[in-house]
């Protein structure tokens, strides 16, 4: 699986351990894992997170893989402006999540393709199960496709 991963100079911290577990995650989950670093790649407390978020959402978005065989990862203090930045990109569902039952459920029901992770209030070990969670769970058919299928309709209804 090819992840995407970014942050701001508030998440760069907790990306950068992120990307020294990359092996230990892929040994948990019996996969193997390609982590696609997006940035920073050093830390500015200048920066602004919009652009990451717009980057890794097209990255995303435009690379070849099958949807199942790619997510993205994106940090940031609270969180809120990364998944707020992210679901502006056509076809991204940036989901927030604070424990592994929020990742399951992104996944499970609305079918969310990028975590969006707090760096300053959670632990790092809870981070790693969350990503855990939200990269071993699948997609659930039925009433969650039915919905998922309306908001990807209204995209591209709407924005064109």
């Amino acid at each position: 699986m090819k992840i995407f991963i970014a942050s701001d100079h508030g998440g760069f911290q907790l990306k950068q351990l992120i990307l020294e577990q990359q092996a230990i995650l892929a040994e948990n989950l019996h996969m193997q894992l390609e982590f696609v670093d997006l940035g920073p790649f050093s830390l500015n407390p200048e920066d602004d997170y919009p652009q990451y978020a717009f980057q890794l959402g097209e990255r995303l978005m435009t690379d070849m893989a099958t949807p199942e065989e790619k997510r993205g990862i994106l940090i940031c203090r609270s969180g809120n402006g990364m998944t707020i930045a992210a679901n502006k990109v056509k076809g991204i569902r940036a989901a927030l999540c604070f424990s592994v039952e929020h990742a399951r459920k992104a996944r499970e029901d609305d079918h969310a393709n990028v975590l969006v992770l707090d760096a300053d209030y959670q632990m790092a070990e809870r981070h790693m199960s969350i990503i855990q969670t939200f990269l071993f769970t699948h997609e659930q058919p039925g009433r969650h496709q039915r919905r998922v299928d309306q908001i990807t309709k209204y995209e591209q209804t709407h924005f064109k």
